[in-house]
């Protein structure tokens, strides 16, 4: 990719993708993208239209968010490209991870799948109408994941015992879940059909930490539902 880039945003993800793309150091939100080719927006969602209307014409515009469609991005020829991953503060690599991109031209779509290689992640087409249904997913398999695990840690801190009890499971239920799947990965009382030990765990909760009880109620029926689609 012979193209010249220009990475509008200095949070930590427009920061890691100048650097990883060589592309120098990061714009400031105001910039025309002068002398470049491609200009890449890495701001909040919010302010993709404004500063896409900063652009000067006759350049590739994209954007990196998850859950925004290509829309703010015109008149531009217009792309988007979401890495699939938390950017830390230092340090981020974007080789082996997944991303989303869109391209509203074939030659706006080339070149988000030609970032994406350059980057070493893969590439996959998500269409705008299923922008927030893959970004709710994404928040789903990610964010709340770590919430689900604080629960879990304060229930068991009321037991006397810290989170490092519990990291080699979540560990390897997360590698189970991915190599065989949520109905073959899921294990525990409800699976076996113990439901008077998922009694006993309900009145432990509704004792120790009342206010998780609604959290703990829907996905006990849930992983009931899951165990089901599993017999």
């Amino acid at each position: 990719m012979t193209a010249t880039i220009t990475v509008i945003g200095r949070g930590r993800l427009g920061s890691a993708l100048a650097a990883a793309l060589s592309a120098g150091e990061p714009h400031g939100r105001g910039s025309d993208g002068a002398g470049a080719d491609i200009v890449l927006l890495c701001v909040p969602d919010s302010e993709i239209a404004a500063a896409a209307s900063a652009i000067a014409a006759d350049r590739l515009v994209g954007h990196c968010s998850g859950a925004t469609t290509l829309a703010p991005l015109a008149p531009h020829e217009a792309f988007s490209l979401h890495p699939l991953m938390s950017v830390p503060a230092e340090g981020a690599t974007f080789a082996g991870a997944r991303c989303a991109v869109a391209g509203a031209t074939p030659r706006a779509l080339g070149a988000a799948h030609a970032l994406a290689d350059r980057l070493g992640m893969g590439a996959v087409e998500i269409d705008d109408a299923d922008r927030a249904a893959y970004h709710a997913a994404a928040s789903m398999a990610s964010n709340f994941l770590v919430t689900l695990e604080a629960a879990a840690e304060q229930v068991l801190a009321s037991a006397g015992a810290e989170r490092d009890l519990l990291v080699p499971l979540v560990r390897a239920t997360i590698e189970n879940w991915a190599a065989l799947g949520p109905e073959r990965a899921l294990t525990g009382p409800i699976v076996r059909g113990d439901e008077a030990t998922v009694r006993r765990q309900r009145a432990a909760v509704e004792e120790r930490t009342p206010h998780l009880m609604p959290l703990f109620d829907a996905l006990t029926d849930a992983t009931r539902e899951l165990a089901m689609v599993r017999s």
